[in-house]
């Protein structure tokens, strides 16, 4: 029996890590598929070396706590491991259901909480901890993302440019007899500066959700004793690689081809604070989530865009007529779809398209940044970066799962322990 416990456990795990990886590759290397610097497989493979690294250095250190910090290792029986993976995966079904971007790591933590509480062994003092830093970090992406979008994103904006590429940055030349690497002849300096921006933090996002996702896929495991550490990461990257070459390619072509209002320039900015928020946790052992971490960076680089209509001390000043103050929180937030309404430079939909401006558009323009306080409010809503709506689903979600897999973690083993 407890061998067929162990078996199961090893399935679900792989289970858990396999729909990591589908969502996760999406995520990191959605813009560099979409803007064609490479292709699908070289993106899982990519995604692969650097979730395995993020695993192996970093990621350690979470899989620790949450195989023996949050409770002791010893309550990670067979059957309580299979339960803890099951509300896991659980959350990933009924976020992957909604359309949601789920996080995973508060949703694992969730249920070794519930068997914590049904078992009077939880540690409290690590959850404090823990729980702190899931409401620091996305203050600390928000904040982080406001300040660039009133300060620096302009300035990033008039002097970076992403020009479409009509093939891939790498191409094999099969003139010879031995086929060979190079460069898109077509590619400028420019084009690669900014591929190079766009494909190493796509590896960077790889390494930092290997670094906080492995533990969520194989941490019972590890505590039960089913699985050495070193056995752990292996089994979570193999199965978070499989998700990555299998069920990801629908999660490439989404990110890749669907996103049209995030410039590529945004969506560099945000990967790369949620990447390094993250990183940093998983260093000191702490599961944190990088979709809530990117999400609130967006919110506040939209709302730090849109903030650059008025002077400090006007968005200070209670504004005496409604009519007349600008609506920042609507113009971080709305999202609109008409032809006006799309953000200014090119987006991660357009370079695959095949649309947006060419070289020789990005040449005539001048960088041109209008100082703070004499910035059109039309066109900073115009370049709005999110939905207020899908805002508050997503939120919702994400405070749903993890309680739901409290509760229903603590009632299974309240039950049957």
């Amino acid at each position: 029996m407890v061998s067929l416990l162990v078996i199961v456990g090893l399935l679900v795990a792989a289970f858990v890590g396999f729909n990591i990886g589908g969502s996760s590759t999406g995520v990191a290397f959605g813009p560099a598929v979409g803007s064609r610097l490479v292709r699908k497989a070289t993106a899982a493979t990519l995604f692969s070396v650097f979730a395995f690294l993020g695993a192996w250095t970093v990621g350690r250190n979470v899989i620790v706590t949450m195989s023996e910090g949050i409770v002791p290792a010893a309550q990670f029986t067979p059957v309580a491991g299979v339960g803890v993976l099951f509300f896991t995966g659980l959350s990933l079904l009924i976020s992957n259901l909604y359309g949601v971007p789920a996080s995973t790591s508060m949703t694992a933590v969730g249920a070794i909480v519930g068997l914590g509480l049904a078992t009077g062994s939880l540690n409290e003092a690590l959850m404090f901890t823990i729980v702190s830093a899931w409401i620091v970090a996305p203050l600390i992406g928000l904040g982080i993302g406001a300040v660039i979008g009133r300060y620096i994103y302009p300035q990033l904006e008039a002097r970076l440019s992403f020009t479409r590429l009509e093939r891939q940055l790498l191409q094999i030349d099969r003139s010879g007899r031995i086929p060979r690497v190079r460069f898109n002849t077509n590619a400028s300096r420019r084009d690669l500066v900014g591929s190079a921006l766009v494909l190493g933090i796509a590896c960077y996002m790889g390494f930092s959700a290997g670094a906080s996702n492995a533990a969520n896929a194989v941490a019972p495991l590890v505590g039960n004793g089913a699985v050495t550490v070193d056995q752990g990461v292996l089994l979570a990257v193999a199965a978070i690689s499989l998700g990555g070459f299998t069920i990801a390619r629908r999660t490439l072509a989404t990110v890749g081809d669907g996103i049209t209002d995030l410039p590529i320039l945004a969506a560099l900015i945000v990967s790369t604070v949620g990447a390094t928020i993250i990183t940093i946790l998983s260093y000191y052992g702490i599961p944190a989530s990088l979709a809530v971490s990117t999400t609130c960076c967006i919110i506040g680089l939209g709302w730090g865009r849109a903030s650059r209509a008025v002077t400090l001390t006007e968005l200070a000043t209670p504004p005496t007529d409604v009519e007349q103050a600008p609506n920042l929180t609507t113009g971080a937030l709305a999202a609109s779809s008409t032809e006006e309404n799309k953000p200014a430079g090119p987006t991660v939909g357009e370079l695959a398209s095949g649309e947006g401006p060419g070289v020789e558009d990005q040449q005539d323009e001048s960088p041109s940044v209008p100082p703070i306080g004499e910035e059109d409010i039309e066109e900073l809503t115009a370049e709005s970066l999110f939905d207020p709506a899908a805002t508050s689903r997503i939120v919702i979600l994400w405070i749903l799962t993890p309680s739901l897999s409290v509760v229903g973690s603590y009632l299974l083993f309240a039950l049957l322990l």
